[in-house]
């Protein structure tokens, strides 16, 4: 009788562990951010504007209120004014936030500072001390008061900055003390937008979830690139990429990517297109095609933000810009999307 009990015991125990082992699921894959930036709106937006974002079978979107520095010599910068567009005010970013989180797609809040005249943020050098004190204190109130939207809102991801280079340079103690500062009121992920010729040298990615990275590298001098020669031109930044992320176990984001629409799109990509250079959508194509079939199998890599889509259509010179909106990279886009 004890022999019967026992075999039936174990008989028991065996369908119990097998049944188990059934229902064992595979380990979930880390998401993949497909992004699209979207651009700020002069005015209030309605649900419509989604679905361009559902058409690229994109998975986030990146949002973009701008501040304002009048110039060097003063420094100060300015944000949430009435002067500003509704979009890049923190009630309109909020609301345009809450709208594309309820359409099922995530978001990466980027507020960035615009120098008038163009001067570009990554270069920028202060006169002097009291200046550089002036833009800490004015850019730190700009980042916590976005932080708190992004809080407020669940935003997913929150960049504390986008090639601020020389900023971050000059005064490397401001930064991790405006890292902590952030992470006590947003409890999300964190990262930074490093230009593609500096992401390497900042030092805070250990204190980050992402290495960011403006990834503007240039792949072809070539009018209308080869795909072949756009993959091969990877390598190098392949490369680089991926022993930066070793290095600190992070992850790489690409804060942006993108291409003109115009001839020798892949010699200097961060370079918008002048009147010297003639519309080209299959350079645009290409080079994107070469960027996902290059960068997007890597374990290392999290995914990115293309730049960019407008949502207002009438501002001019559509065909050369960055946006693939009616042009032969959207689809490019959209089938990278649906595959990663």
């Amino acid at each position: 009788m004890k022999f019967f009990v026992s075999l039936s015991l174990a008989v028991t125990l065996l369908i119990s562990c097998n049944a188990q082992v059934e229902k064992k699921e595979a380990p979930e894959l880390p998401e993949m951010i497909k992004g699209v930036s979207f651009v700020a709106t002069r005015d209030s937006i309605t649900a419509q504007v989604v679905q361009p974002f559902k058409d690229y079978n994109a998975s986030y979107v990146a949002v973009h209120p701008y501040a304002f520095m009048r110039d060097l010599n003063n420094p100060s910068v300015i944000h949430n004014t009435d002067r500003q567009w509704w979009g890049e005010r923190i009630s309109g970013t909020k609301y345009t936030i809450d709208m594309f989180h309820k359409s099922g797609l995530k978001v990466m809040l980027k507020p960035q500072i615009w120098i008038g005249r163009g001067i570009y943020t990554g270069t920028m050098q202060l006169p002097d001390a009291s200046r550089w004190d002036t833009l800490e204190v004015t850019y730190e109130k700009f980042i916590m008061d976005y932080a708190l939207a992004a809080q407020e809102t669940n935003t997913e991801i929150f960049c504390i900055g986008t090639e601020l280079e020389s900023f971050v340079a000059a005064r490397p103690e401001f930064w991790h003390q405006l890292i902590q500062k952030i992470r006590a009121v947003y409890k999300g992920k964190l990262t930074y937008a490093g230009n593609w010729d500096s992401y390497k040298n900042e030092p805070f990615w250990d204190e980050l979830d992402f290495i960011g990275v403006d990834a503007y590298f240039p792949v072809s001098d070539q009018k209308t690139p080869d795909l072949a020669t756009a993959i091969a031109g990877w390598e190098k930044w392949k490369l680089e990429l991926s022993s930066l992320s070793r290095k600190h176990n992070k992850k790489i984001l690409f804060a942006e990517y993108g291409y003109v629409s115009a001839d020798y799109a892949g010699k200097e990509p961060w370079q918008s297109a002048d009147e010297s250079r003639a519309p080209n959508e299959e350079a645009q194509k290409i080079l994107l095609q070469a960027q996902y079939e290059t960068i997007w199998n890597e374990e290392w890599f999290a995914g990115g933000f293309l730049w960019k889509h407008h949502s207002e259509t009438s501002r001019r010179g559509f065909e050369k810009l960055f946006t693939p909106q009616g042009k032969l990279a959207a689809k490019t886009v959209a089938e990278a999307y649906l595959k990663y």
